[in-house]
């Protein structure tokens, strides 16, 4: 990444914030509209602010219908890659048209108009993007629930956004087997009252789902009969999509994403921070059930005609840790986001690289990484190894785009480890305490934004303006609180250094655990780290370390607990009262990657818990509770 000169960036930025009406609406004007917007920002009802208040658009139209228009018909929009299945498909913009067409015609065909909702509950296959862009064709909310999701978490979402139709497929592939989703759509539909009228159903070859007469239907039957629907103009202010994020009470919480304020942010952001244009191909390896797979594996890349890769696989075990470096040669990738764990799984079971050799990745130009904190060691090792830019950047679901990066389509700016740079032009990012005053650097504090939000980003929840509030505003008003802890240095730089009740209070003195785990993360033979603050009768809390050591560690297990122990001391200092570190051989996360620390601390204190619907692989609990149980003695 060069040096050079960044008044790109911050006359941007600057612009952004002096004057973010006629910032947007420039933007705006890269987005197909079907009637231009009254007003930019609609702010008489704050918070609830509203961009483009009175444009009329179609997301779909924007994403398909108008790159065939525009001569892109034979270009390639979807790459389909099953490491698992070992198929590999193409289909083009004009294909894709096709078979969006048809099934909003399917959808349409079973009762689906303008502002119904249809759920989603699909694995990594071409045709869950294709339902999510008829929905939207036809101006539905979709809702997509991460294909495997237990049938209660599944009902809670059913009972929530009560749609009309569910979409699904006979089944999801994982490397350990065959996950049959249909009878757990059919225990979902027991379980609540209000019942969706129909339900369609994708067989794949690797199982087949049962048809109950009357309510379920074919995919591929209904397809061969229906009749293409055109989109349906909708506000730019109507929802698009609803997606279900954990919320403290235990029910999710259905952020709503609009239509126009959407399209226009994921088609800036495309340029700005990815720097990505038509024809070019981009891969987030993630899931559509996640809010990266809405934003960056359908509608961005699709928004500015690129090609999106819808990968059905893993890191490390489909079949090794080079599947992610064949995928960038063989599909031409120019961009790819992941999260950290992904490359820590790589650098565990692949430390030098060696697999990498084994492929041409010079057409690459970045790789971004999202979802949790990026450790020093993994920035290092992945920039080492790749040879290329490592940008880490900040977003939430809430956000459904990146708050903070370094913007690689503007002049990018020197890279500091540890940080996801500055704020992204629209974000108005403050650090407050807890009072709501700012905090000046480099002390600690609430990262938040002050409102209005810009484009993109979540406007109320699902029949929930109260919660909307409640949740992100009431605590600080003017300000989206992002739950997030961290510090803005003297140059503007922004360190997020995890969620704010990860700040443990050990004997008085407010600690950050993702702080220790960067620490921890240095040592040349850790390959993964978690900190939790577990209770003490003395002290509050104290910081409790799990350690997943690096194959092929000569290191004695005693000596390295012991430097460890010492790192933090020096680094840190005696006031974080680190003690306690255990090795595990992996960590409890969920299927997005993030590790389960509510949990281990809960498993730590002998507090009752309970395994998370999310969690990717139940037995990692069972190991975590056997050497704290052995620590215990």
């Amino acid at each position: 990444m060069r040096n050079g000169d960044t008044a790109g960036y911050e006359q941007t930025y600057a612009r952004s914030l002096d004057d973010p009406e006629g910032f947007w609406e420039e933007a705006a004007e890269a987005v197909h509209w079907g009637q231009r917007w009254v007003k930019v920002l609609d702010d008489r009802n704050p918070p609830f602010y509203r961009w483009f208040s009175g444009a009329r658009l179609n997301t779909c139209y924007n994403c398909v219908d108008l790159h065939v228009e525009e001569g892109r018909r034979k270009q390639t929009a979807i790459i389909y890659d099953s490491p698992i299945t070992g198929d590999v498909a193409r289909i083009t913009y004009g294909e894709l048209l096709e078979l969006v067409s048809r099934f909003a015609g399917v959808l349409r065909g079973l009762g689906v108009e303008k502002g119904d909702r249809v759920l989603i509950y699909m694995p990594m296959i071409p045709q869950a993007l294709v339902a999510m862009l008829a929905s939207a064709r036809l101006g539905a909310v979709h809702s997509v629930v991460f294909g495997g999701f237990a049938a209660s978490e599944l009902a809670t979402r059913l009972e929530d956004a009560e749609p009309k139709v569910v979409v699904t497929a006979s089944c999801g592939i994982e490397p350990s087997g065959v996950i049959e989703y249909k009878p757990l759509v059919d225990r979902a539909f027991d379980l609540v009252s209000e019942k969706p009228q129909a339900c369609v159903v994708y067989q794949r070859p690797q199982a087949t789902a049962t048809i109950l007469p009357g309510r379920d239907h074919d995919w591929e039957e209904l397809m061969r009969s229906a009749v293409p629907a055109g989109p349906v103009l909708v506000e730019a202010t109507d929802p698009l999509y609803i997606l279900y994020t954990s919320g403290t009470t235990g029910k999710p919480k259905g952020v709503v994403r609009d239509n126009g304020g959407h399209a226009v942010a994921l088609k800036w952001s495309m340029k700005n921070i990815y720097n990505v244009g038509p024809g070019e191909v981009f891969w987030a390896a993630s899931d559509v059930g996640w809010v990266v797979g809405h934003s960056y594996i359908v509608y961005a890349p699709l928004l500015v005609g690129a090609a999106t890769v819808v990968f059905e696989g893993k890191p490390v075990g489909t079949p090794d840790p080079g599947v992610f470096w064949r995928v960038i040669q063989e599909h031409k990738v120019k961009a790819l986001f992941t999260a950290p764990t992904a490359m820590r799984a790589i650098r565990r079971e692949d430390p030098k690289g060696s697999h990498l050799q084994k492929y041409d990745v010079s057409g690459l130009r970045a790789l971004f990484l999202a979802g949790e904190r990026l450790d020093s060691d993994t920035f290092h090792w992945a920039s080492d190894l790749l040879k290329r830019p490592v940008i880490d950047h900040w977003w939430q679901t809430e956000t459904g785009w990146a708050i903070c990066a370094n913007c690689m389509g503007l002049d990018p700016l020197p890279v500091k480890a540890g940080s996801p740079t500055k704020p992204v032009p629209g974000y108005d990012a403050r650090l407050l305490d807890s009072t709501g005053q700012p905090v000046p650097p480099p002390a600690e504090g609430l990262l938040a934004i002050r409102l209005p939000l810009p484009p993109g980003c979540l406007t109320t929840l699902w029949q929930n303006d109260e919660g909307f509030i409640d949740s992100y505003m009431r605590e600080y008003p003017g300000f989206y609180v992002t739950g997030d802890g961290g510090y803005i240095d003297e140059d503007g730089y922004v360190f997020v250094m995890g969620r704010v009740d990860d700040v443990i209070n050990v004997a008085g003195h407010r600690l950050s655990t993702g702080r220790m785990e960067e620490v921890i993360s240095q040592h040349p033979d850790v390959a993964e780290c978690a900190v939790v603050g577990i209770a003490d009768g003395l002290k509050g809390h104290v910081p409790l370390g799990l350690v997943v050591v690096k194959l092929g560690s000569t290191t004695e297990p005693e000596q390295l607990v012991n430097e460890i122990r010492s790192l933090v001391r020096q680094q840190i200092g005696a006031v974080a009262s680190f003690r306690e570190v255990v090795l595990v051989h992996r960590l409890p996360k969920t299927r997005s990657g993030k590790i389960l620390r509510s949990t281990i601390a809960k498993i730590a204190d002998k507090r009752p818990f309970s395994i998370p619907s999310t969690i990717d692989d139940p037995s990692t609990l069972d190991e975590i509770q056997d050497v704290l149980a052995a620590r215990a003695r």
